[in-house]
């Protein structure tokens, strides 16, 4: 399993999903759009807008949060098949 995490240190959705990742052991890879060159334009063509985060799970984009709700834990405790505490 390859994952992307592309976040923003400024972003509180980041914080929260790569705590996620991290509390459940999941291995990611980080691409900070503020500081990696192309990464802000990857999320715009992939996902239409400059939204983050963004997981990009073997190649297949996710967004791991919903507007006005945060970041999707049960649901990303079920595509990680993990449990939630």
């Amino acid at each position: 399993m390859e994952l992307l995490v592309y976040s923003a240190d400024w972003c509180r959705d980041c914080r929260e999903a790569k705590r996620f990742l991290t509390q459940h052991a999941i291995p990611y890879t980080e691409i900070n759009i503020e500081k990696t060159p192309g990464a802000a334009e990857q999320v715009i063509a992939n996902t239409g807008k400059r939204a983050i985060p963004q997981f990009v799970l073997d190649g297949k984009w996710i967004q791991p949060y919903r507007p006005g709700q945060g970041f999707l834990h049960d649901e990303m405790a079920d595509l990680f098949g993990v449990s939630q505490p």
